[in-house]
């Protein structure tokens, strides 16, 4: 099945993911209403980020979790159920550090920078390549400087690095998988991978301007 993948189809299935991540699933948060949620929370704007980061990763390794997760097999484009589910879980975790930072995730600006965290480590290097420096916090400034050129470069490069991952790790490698629905979701998602995606989200829209009020 990873053969038969394209970036256009990885691509087709993040915007479906994304959009699943603002309304949510039956049983499932939207990226908001999670974000308002750990907002709630004592600590530092860092701290609560991290905080949703860790525990929504433990969940998303629960059969409830998982059971929410069977909206995504009407994903219009045919890829395999659980590289969406992962998509989901993580562009729902990266949504709501942003909102958490204040940005509007409605914003394809916004989005962009989103899907750039996916790839994790490499998100670095894949702004960098569009002119925008990862070493200081996002500023919506920034972000409104941002060209429809850019926004495509961003999600091309975005869509190559997941493809080529998806190819070359057994599908994320996820650790456990669960039929559900007449389908097949990953019960357990890589919990490293995505620990690592979410600190870049973190790291991208949050950790430098507590430094800087701190």
């Amino acid at each position: 099945m990873a053969k038969e993948l394209t970036e256009s189809k990885i691509m087709q299935a993040l915007d479906f993911a994304y959009e699943k991540a603002m309304t949510g699933l039956p049983g499932l948060d939207s990226a908001v209403e999670m974000a308002e949620s750990y907002m709630k929370e004592s600590g530092s704007l860092e701290d609560r980020a991290n905080s949703l980061v860790r525990w929504q990763n433990t969940k998303a390794a629960t059969s409830g979790f998982v059971t929410g997760l069977g909206g995504l097999l009407v994903m219009p484009v045919t890829i395999p159920a659980n590289l969406a589910s992962v998509y989901f879980i993580q562009i729902r975790m990266i949504a709501a550090i942003a909102h958490m930072a204040g940005y509007d995730v409605r914003d394809d600006k916004v989005k962009a920078m989103v899907y750039a965290c996916l790839t994790g480590n490499a998100a670095k290097e894949v702004l960098k390549d569009v002119g925008i420096q990862f070493g200081k916090k996002l500023a919506q400034a920034s972000i409104n400087k941002i060209t429809g050129a850019t926004l495509t470069k961003i999600n091309q490069a975005v869509g190559f690095r997941l493809l080529t991952k998806a190819g070359t790790t057994g599908i994320v490698n996820l650790s456990k998988m669960v039929p559900i629905l007449g389908g097949v979701i990953g019960g357990a998602v890589d919990l490293t991978a995505t620990n690592i995606v979410g600190s870049t989200a973190v790291r991208l829209f949050i950790t430098e301007d507590a430094k800087t009020a701190a």
